[in-house]
């Protein structure tokens, strides 16, 4: 049996698309008997995948991030070496780390990298985090056994910046959630009503509020629609705040004080799945992706989506939704107005966008996951499991 260390700490905070990742892995290894998996969780081993977020983290977190000098760096020793004392008292086969920065371990070590946004962008980042990132990240690409990405977009992009051997990266697409699926307006009225949202009449918005996600494109974008349509065809925005989102909220203020626009804030993922299902649209202008969730979430939703024509994005959305360049406000009106009026054009992407989504599955996703576990093993000069090929 197969010995995991699996660092778990991004389940520790409102999940957004890298700890919801970790958790449909973490679940899915849970699964298979043929893995002993621990989890790490900053500064404990558990042998159990944690289903809730950290009471306040959404609040808190933020907080400390803003008012705590070095507050990565501090977490980051503390986790070295409670990690590292772990892994010498259970001696793991493997190890995978899936967000980003593994921490040091000796043995066969897996990393998935989720984008390079820090680089491409880092005018969109934290200065501390952007210092970090580029203080640990490439130290442990180089060690890493193998590496997994999420697109082919991503893949690329290591290879071309670092210098990676392509044989030594998989890209591995995620996977979307049953939780995600077409719902009738009676099934998720009361969701609706609470919100103060009508079922297919709302153009919806999901992301953490922070700059690559392009927020004021989508804000720019709607408010150019008639006013008659922005009436009954509210903008909802739902997603935690995150950084450098001051002149974001100097836009939005006058959008959310006439009601033209809503912002619901971090909703449990339930919430989430009723609120995609009853849009008219999922309006995600994106500058940068590595893979994007909500896109594919609103597509198993049956769900049309006005998407970036730019990095991974069209990988997932492909030929089932509206693509538009990020920068272009008026794309972005046109594709909205489009499908609030044109209902035949809702429904045939609609059904287009639902086909392609089964072909992202988390299985499918843990299957691959698991199986870059053993090559990893099977390349590493230090294993200590027996060469076992699934």
């Amino acid at each position: 049996m197969m010995r995991l260390a699996f660092n778990a700490t991004s389940l520790l905070s409102p999940l957004t698309g890298i700890g919801q990742y970790s958790r449909q892995l973490a679940l899915g290894l849970k699964r298979r008997n043929d893995i002993d998996a621990s989890f790490f969780y900053g500064a404990a081993w558990q042998k159990e995948v944690r289903n809730e977020a950290m009471p306040g983290a959404a609040t808190v977190l933020p907080w400390i991030r803003k008012h705590v000098p070095l507050s990565y760096t501090l977490r980051r020793f503390i986790q070295e070496h409670r990690f590292d004392a772990g892994t010498r008292l259970q001696k793991f086969d493997v190890y995978h780390e899936p967000n980003i920065l593994p921490l040091p371990f000796d043995g066969p070590n897996v990393v998935t990298v989720h984008d390079l946004s820090w680089i491409r962008f880092p005018e969109m980042h934290p200065m501390e985090r952007v210092r970090a990132m580029n203080k640990y990240f490439e130290p442990g690409l180089h060690r890493a056994t193998v590496v997994l990405t999420d697109s082919e977009f991503v893949k690329r992009e290591v290879v071309e910046t670092f210098g990676i051997d392509p044989e030594r990266i998989q890209p591995i697409p995620l996977g979307v959630e049953s939780l995600f699926r077409p719902r009738s307006a009676h099934e998720i009225r009361a969701t609706l009503e609470r919100n103060g949202l009508a079922y297919g009449k709302y153009l919806l918005a999901v992301g953490t509020l922070e700059p690559r996600k392009n927020l004021s494109l989508a804000l720019r974008s709607y408010a150019r629609l008639p006013e008659r349509v922005r009436k009954h065809f509210p903008l909802v925005l739902v997603g935690m705040k995150g950084w450098l989102t001051s002149s974001l909220e100097t836009q939005l203020a006058p959008m959310l004080q006439s009601g033209e626009v809503k912002q619901l804030g971090y909703l449990t993922r339930e919430e989430l799945a009723y609120v995609i299902a009853g849009a008219t649209s999922l309006v995600y202008p994106s500058v940068y992706e590595g893979f994007g969730l909500p896109p594919l979430e609103a597509m198993a939703s049956a769900v049309p989506v006005i998407a970036s024509n730019v990095s991974s994005i069209p990988e997932v959305v492909g030929d089932t939704g509206i693509l538009i360049d990020p920068l272009d406000v008026g794309a972005a009106t046109d594709a909205m107005r489009s499908l609030i009026d044109d209902d035949n054009l809702r429904e045939k992407l609609a059904l287009k966008a639902l086909e392609r989504s089964r072909d992202f599955t988390w299985e499918k996703c843990i299957d691959r996951t698991i199986q870059s576990y053993y090559q990893a093993i099977d390349a590493h000069p230090a294993s200590t499991l027996n060469k076992i090929t699934i």
